[in-house]
């Protein structure tokens, strides 16, 4: 008999033929999150999960599947699972590290280079009608080459972003929870600073730290004051490691020239007054957002259920224990 499986996210005929082929597949068929009341439902009964990193897969989720036997999460990070809670129940739970790597890092130095030469208020001008003249000192935005750049995480995206950064001759600081080999750092080009020393020094900050305890807000009021006035944060990691009404309050007064944000603490709302500011760039978390980069994803993800439906060990586990 075939196990049955839910999968809360609209994946492509290809990857639900793979599961088809050795499961009885629940599919949400829409392209919006599945609510609470419907997944707590559906998921009564089946033996694996593919949910997306907008599912609370929580306790209560667990207790109304018993039987369930895998969690293959479709994203790299799991913060939206209890992990501790599938470990107790011996549930394996896989994410999809790696294949996303490049395309954050992309759009990290896609925001990066829209805050600082503000190409979408140039663009909503254009559209507007009130482009009516060049002039020499007409809406001038910051050169992004040979800034320095400080990056908040040295992972793999971390260190993506730093070697995109050679590109445009930028010096670069990293601050990490350990720090690296002379080796690696010499390799990369990177220098470490502790993080009020990589605030204080940067001009443009990057983040890309996962979400834990620890790293909630870990940009906060205090860590914002330490930046330079003309300095731009930037995140692509978690939302609530920016304490975004602090920013908000900041960007406000000035006390950082601006943002790019593709995540938010409270996703998809928005801290009240961050959409009224021009010096900021918002995006709706495309981070992996390409072709190439979900469907990797997708094919990663049902491998890992696969697996651990199988009896197998994932490739992607995170709960070895």
């Amino acid at each position: 008999m075939k196990k049955k499986v839910l999968v809360t996210l609209n994946l492509q005929k290809e990857h639900l033929d793979r599961l088809a082929g050795e499961c009885e597949v629940d599919c949400n068929s829409q392209d919006r999150p599945m609510d609470r009341k419907d997944f707590l439902e559906r998921i009564a009964g089946k033996e694996g999960l593919l949910p997306s990193i907008t599912d609370a897969v929580d306790a209560q989720a667990m207790d109304r599947a018993p039987g369930l036997r895998m969690i293959a999460n479709f994203g790299v990070g799991f913060n939206n699972i209890d992990v501790a809670a599938a470990t107790a129940r011996r549930i394996p739970v896989s994410n999809t590290p790696g294949v996303l790597t490049d395309a954050t890092a992309d759009l990290a130095f896609a925001l990066i280079l829209a805050v600082n030469r503000r190409i979408v208020e140039g663009d909503r001008m254009v559209r507007e009608g009130r482009f009516r003249f060049w002039a020499p000192f007409l809406f001038l935005g910051r050169d992004v080459s040979r800034k320095t750049l400080g990056i908040v995480g040295l992972g793999r995206i971390g260190r993506a972003v730093a070697r995109r950064a050679r590109g445009f001759d930028m010096p670069v600081l990293y601050s990490n929870r350990s720090r690296l080999s002379p080796e690696e750092e010499a390799e990369l080009g990177v220098s470490f600073r502790t993080l009020p020393d990589l605030l204080a020094e940067a001009d443009i900050v990057s983040l890309h730290v996962p979400l834990s305890p620890e790293t909630r807000h870990l940009i906060d009021r205090e860590a914002l004051g330490r930046m330079k006035p003309s300095a731009v944060l930037v995140n692509t990691a978690r939302g609530p490691v920016v304490d975004e009404a602090a920013l908000v309050a900041v960007l406000r007064a000035g006390g950082i020239a601006g943002a790019g944000l593709d995540v938010y603490e409270d996703e998809p709302l928005l801290a009240p007054g961050l959409a009224d500011l021009e010096n900021v760039v918002l995006l709706p978390h495309v981070g992996s957002g390409t072709w190439e980069t979900r469907m990797k994803m997708a094919d990663m993800a049902v491998t890992n259920l696969l697996a651990g439906l199988r009896g197998e060990r994932p490739p992607n586990l995170v709960n070895p224990d």
